[in-house]
């Protein structure tokens, strides 16, 4: 009786032990933003599925139908942040580099106070040839766990997330030593791993609605 009763313990723990040691299975970002979704966060390799947000006159716009044929870059921008404006020349002129090569650059924002004509009036004041849409309720933020700005997510022709982070290592433009963003992009275009497909962000926090 005692050896049974032992036996039955070693089974419950293993029973315990064994969901721990389970591989994680891959997930994408559901449209909906379930929880299912985000338990995946935006991990490397997941695949973002396609949403809709209007641009500042209200005209929404799919993923699908902005993205160019070799990919996409979203990136969270703001109006206000002088981290995200120190960054406008090099966001535009990589907006401009990439397009003929079809990788389009999406920018995204997810501030709660910066309104549609604010945003409007800052991409034309700055000269942005690339849409800007606006995450009312920062849900796109959320599901990509976006936090600051500015923040770059490169999605591959399948929209499988290739690389997330900052655009480069220096707010100031003159000392720039690491080019992560534009690494990971030419790597994916030529068919190669990307040797970093992660390095953290840095800026202002994302102001969100809740």
């Amino acid at each position: 009786m005692k050896k049974l009763y032992t036996v039955a313990l070693l089974f419950c723990a293993l029973a315990l032990l064994l969901p721990a040691f389970a591989p994680a299975t891959q997930a994408a970002f559901a449209p909906d933003g379930t929880a299912a979704a985000a338990a995946a966060g935006a991990s490397i390799g997941a695949v973002v599925e396609e949403f809709k947000l209007p641009d500042a006159d209200g005209k929404k716009h799919a993923l699908s139908a902005l993205k160019g044929k070799n990919g996409a870059v979203l990136i969270f921008i703001s109006v206000q942040c002088p981290v995200s404006n120190a960054y406008n020349e090099r966001m535009e002129k990589l907006a401009e580099d990439y397009r003929a090569r079809g990788v389009n650059v999406i920018g995204i924002n997810s501030n709660v106070a910066e309104t549609p004509e604010a945003i409007k009036q800052h991409a034309k004041e700055k000269g942005f040839t690339f849409k800007v849409l606006k995450d009312a309720g920062n849900k796109l933020a959320d599901r990509l766990d976006a936090q600051v700005t500015p923040e770059a997510y490169f999605l591959d022709t399948s929209n499988k997330l290739v690389y997330r982070g900052r655009i480069d290592n220096s707010r100031n433009g003159d000392a720039i030593s690491a080019n992560e963003l534009r690494d990971a992009i030419d790597a994916t275009l030529a068919g190669k791993p990307v040797a970093k497909a992660e390095a953290r962000a840095f800026g202002c926090s994302i102001k969100r609605a809740s």
